[in-house]
């Protein structure tokens, strides 16, 4: 479903992907770990569209990126490509509804759609009494499961996690596994999370190990 072949990346210099592959199939939960600067955020940022490659070539479900135009593209991430990130960055002036229905209105759905299928996930996600909430009245945990319904709100093929968990206390990251889990179940999500947490990765189908810009090792969860 998605493909990675051959990706490089350079900062002037310095080589920060070196010839990186991988796939990921439909409902699969994989993890990237490894040390810092061993070039899993800038794995996730170019398999998110953040960022170009220097070369290589990423496909999602036979569509190749580097054949899209800037447009397209724009198009395509919003349809396809959900995002957490670790400090939620949801707006502060909205509530927690409003700020999961923004990138539904962007893929220009109608208003009611949107909003039903936004309430939808926030129940889902247990905060069916926070919906007016702004995200300064919210908990860490709270503010992290709203970003998640964002990351949801158009049915994307996949969703790219970095650092999900890094801002959240022990409860909330327990809290978070068991919705990525569920939410795999429920949605047959697909989950690409970069993570510092051995917990976390635990819980994912593959981990994948980087050092120095290259994939060295892959495993299976002792979870699986």
């Amino acid at each position: 479903m998605v493909k990675a072949e051959n990706l490089n990346k350079f900062y002037g210099e310095y080589h920060a992907l070196k010839d990186v592959s991988l796939e990921i199939k439909q409902g699969e939960i994989v993890s990237i770990v490894g040390a810092s600067g061993a070039g899993k955020t800038t794995l996730l940022q170019i398999l998110g569209t953040l960022q170009n490659p220097d070369s290589g070539e990423i496909i999602f479900n036979d569509i190749s990126i580097k054949k899209l135009s800037q447009n397209q593209l724009a198009r395509f991430r919003n349809e396809h490509i959900g995002f957490v990130f670790q400090f939620h960055h949801l707006l502060p002036e909205f509530t927690a509804l409003e700020n999961v229905c923004l990138p539904g209105y962007i893929y220009t759905k109608s208003k009611k759609e949107v909003e039903a299928r936004a309430k939808d996930l926030l129940t889902f996600l247990g905060l069916s009494e926070r919906l007016t909430h702004k995200p300064s009245e919210l908990s860490g945990g709270e503010k992290q499961r709203v970003a998640i319904a964002r990351a949801l709100i158009n049915k994307p093929t996949v969703v790219l996690a970095d650092e999900p968990s890094g801002n959240l206390d022990s409860n909330n990251t327990q809290e978070l596994y068991s919705l990525i889990l569920s939410l795999r179940e429920q949605y047959n999500q697909t989950f690409i999370i970069v993570t510092h947490n051995n917990e976390l990765a635990n819980v994912s189908d593959r981990i994948l190990v980087m050092k120095d810009g290259a994939i060295i090792e892959e495993t299976t969860s002792i979870l699986t």
